[in-house]
């Protein structure tokens, strides 16, 4: 990956609790920390449920945090108000994960895409249309679809018409959630590389939210993956995948099929014991001890440290930290 040096997006201790009746919250995300330079992608994949949406849905304000902060270019973004937050709802976008429902079923495709024109005041009459077939082209559709209704395109061409919505107002960073996830697997592949071909153009960052590993691999410079409202790991896309060293992330890995027979028979496949908890009453400590196979005793006891014991490469586990492996190698001769 080259070398990036800004920072747009910085996400620091963020917390997202729902309210699920007689006291009790959902703790969908859970005090995670990461951030992202300006032009890659970051890619965010975990179990569904594991609070990843919700992250994105955080970071772009559609939620309020419960707590931690959000800054995009320097400026808390959960405390912008007026010309400010206007300014930033131009500056970052989203890509929903249904095509089907994003779309206004009543409005015209013109209509949909010149949203973003018309409350930003960017373009009028006949420049607010050569503006809309002008996106429609860069997406890969034609001035013919302007007129007609969502309800008239396959899922293919309704993500592109989200995509060509969420280009509008020319972003600095989109944030796709699950884009690609109710698309046939034909489409996936192109609908991924229109992405990488506006982000060449266009000097687009992205937050590319999936579950789909191989093509998170694919599309994203570093990756980071969660469980149950946590971060557990964050790398550059290779290392991680060539040497994952949380134990959930090697078990996620193990399941992703290679195109090579040989070594496809050869490899071991890691499969996780229980369901995930409930994230209303998360395991104590490392909240993946209940189905780890390399759990500790202390990994009920203390929350592991998120921390960087590689260039580059964070991780939440007390199998690489000083103070655990001490702790355990203690207990050991107690008890020998």
């Amino acid at each position: 990956m080259e070398a990036h040096v800004e920072k747009i997006l910085e996400v620091e201790g963020l917390k997202k609790y729902f309210p699920a009746g007689r006291g009790q919250v959902v703790k969908a995300v859970d005090d995670v920390t990461f951030h992202v330079y300006k032009g890659e992608t970051l890619g965010l994949v975990g179990e569904s449920g594991c609070g990843k949406s919700t992250i994105g849905r955080t970071i772009i304000r559609l939620y309020n945090a419960t707590g931690g902060t959000v800054k995009f270019k320097g400026k808390n973004v959960h405390e912008l108000k007026g010309k400010e937050a206007k300014q930033f709802n131009r500056e970052m976008q989203m890509i929903f994960q249904d095509p089907y429902a994003s779309l206004n079923p009543r409005m015209t495709v013109a209509d949909i895409i010149a949203e973003g024109l018309d409350i930003h005041g960017l373009a009028k009459g006949k420049e607010r249309r050569e503006r809309v077939v002008e996106l429609l082209r860069t997406v890969g559709l034609n001035e013919e679809h302007a007129d007609r209704f969502p309800h008239e395109f396959s899922g293919g061409q309704r993500q592109r018409i989200g995509i060509a919505r969420a280009l509008a107002v020319d972003p600095d960073f989109i944030i796709a959630d699950e884009p690609i996830s109710a698309l046939d697997v034909s489409i996936q592949a192109q609908v991924v590389n229109l992405m990488k071909k506006l982000q060449r153009e266009k000097g687009l960052t992205y937050l590319f939210i999936a579950h789909d590993l191989s093509m998170v691999k694919y599309i994203s410079d570093r990756v980071g993956v969660m469980y149950l409202g946590n971060l557990v790991e964050l790398a550059e896309s290779q290392e991680l995948y060539d040497n994952p060293l949380h134990p959930y992330t090697e078990a996620l890995l193990s399941a992703v099929p290679i195109p090579d027979p040989a070594v496809e028979k050869r490899r071991e496949r890691i499969l996780l014991k229980g369901d995930v908890p409930s994230p209303i009453n998360p395991p104590s400590g490392c909240r993946f001890r209940t189905r780890c196979p390399k759990a500790m005793d202390i990994c009920a006891e203390v929350t592991p440290t998120w921390q960087e014991v590689r260039p580059l490469h964070w991780v939440a586990c007390h199998l690489y930290q000083e103070e655990s492996k001490n702790e355990v190698a203690a207990s050991s001769e107690q008890t020998s």
